[in-house]
């Protein structure tokens, strides 16, 4: 099928190598799913000698044939299936016991600590934007393109490097999960559905007559069977059961739980509680097994402390110290104005309004403005307490914080 000049444009746009390099070599990585079949689709189209590799992640019984999974034993058949009608070759990689110990393990001790993590975020920085780009450089291939709703573009200070944008579709928007991309990395990486909207992707696919056309999205955690993220934690942790006591926050005992990983800061439903008030979790005390519950305004929080810190600005981070940016503290929700506060191994996000519900362990992702086409800056995992100390309602002076490093 010939497809518009319009979306091969777009897509010679996203990849973008130099007019004078001869390598038209490009890996893509093949989850099964509709996204990651397309992306090397185009590619094909758009005259790339195109590769497509995917990773065996996971081996769960009942995930790897439930609907909305990735990575298991069905997509990796729907990934076969596509490369074989694109003529492309296609490669399997084993890197189940990687996934299992960098991600799965990682994911089952944050809950265990009174977090929500965000094991996507994991995936892309230690497996698939790690293993997935070395091994696509051995394939002497020029880029490694994902599926993945974002865009990029050569900056315009005359570096050389890439950087990251949030892309057209914004209700697709998949930037928040690609924050801890390195440079290195951001520069190798390359985004064809950046430009298109989702349906404008099923509707290729259907062009294009391929077999995942009408396939169903892949779910955020794709490897908890059913959603039920506490069935893997206690299947590898079964001493998680460990009961303890919900405690109002003026110190009241309230009743019992059955265990901190079954609660989130922000939570309201589940609690088991027969108070007059509506009452959310306001934070989990993993260490004492307590839950802290309160009122929706106790949620409020403006100082947001982080850890693990990924910066993509121009500058050094030192000198991002009283920076205005925009952040986005889960994926769903809108990006927030903030100033960035950076000190000695320490980094805190100081919101213009106080949101609620800040969850220790998402991801805080900064941004250079809202919409379609903003630069991704960086971001990091939110910690438990604000590193400058006091009020989380305070808003210290940047002039307060004193830089001794470069790097957070």
């Amino acid at each position: 099928m010939k497809l518009p000049d319009s979306i091969l444009r777009a897509v010679r746009e996203a990849v973008a190598f130099p007019p004078e390099s001869k390598n038209r070599r490009v890996v893509v990585a093949m989850s099964g799913g509709v996204d990651s079949s397309v992306a090397a689709a185009l590619l094909r189209t758009a005259g790339y000698e195109v590769v497509g590799i995917t990773l065996q992640l996971y081996n769960h019984g009942e995930a790897t044939r439930r609907q909305g999974a990735c990575c298991a034993g069905q997509d990796i058949h729907d990934a076969r299936r596509v490369a074989a009608d694109l003529d492309i070759p296609h490669y399997v990689l084993d890197y189940e016991s990687r996934f299992r110990n960098e991600v799965i393990d990682a994911f089952v001790g944050s809950y265990m600590r009174g977090e929500t993590p965000i094991p996507c975020v994991t995936c892309n920085q230690s497996v698939k934007f790690t293993d997935l780009l070395a091994m696509s450089e051995q394939l002497g291939a020029a880029a490694l393109a994902t599926g993945h709703y974002v865009m990029s573009r050569e900056r315009r200070d005359g570096s050389g490097n890439r950087e990251l944008l949030t892309p057209r579709d914004l209700s697709r928007d998949q930037s928040y999960f690609l924050y801890a991309t390195s440079q290195a990395q951001v520069n190798f990486l390359r985004f064809p559905l950046g430009a298109l909207s989702k349906q404008e992707t099923r509707e290729l696919a259907m062009s294009l007559g391929l077999s995942v056309a009408h396939k169903a999205d892949s779910q955020d955690i794709c490897f908890v069977p059913g959603g039920r993220y506490q069935d893997i934690i206690l299947r590898l942790r079964p001493d998680a059961l460990e009961r303890g006591e919900i405690v109002h926050s003026d110190g009241r005992v309230l009743g019992r739980h059955d265990g901190v990983m079954n609660f989130t800061v922000g939570q309201r439903r589940g609690l088991g509680l027969a108070e007059g008030e509506p009452l959310y979790v306001l934070r989990i005390d993993a260490a004492r097994r307590r839950v802290i519950v309160g009122s929706k305004t106790e949620l409020l929080q403006r100082v947001v402390p982080l850890r693990g810190v990924n910066w993509l600005g121009d500058e050094p981070i030192c000198a991002a110290n009283g920076r205005q940016v925009y952040v986005k503290l889960r994926s769903t929700r809108p990006p927030a104005a903030a100033m960035l506060l950076v000190a000695e191994n320490e980094m805190n996000v100081i919101l213009d309004d106080a949101e609620p519900a800040v969850a220790p362990g998402q991801a805080c992702v900064f941004y250079e403005r809202p919409g379609c086409g903003a630069r991704v800056l960086g971001g990091g995992i939110i910690g438990r307490e604000a590193a400058l100390g006091g009020d989380a309602t305070t808003h210290p002076s940047p002039r307060e914080i004193s830089l001794k490093s470069e790097y957070v």
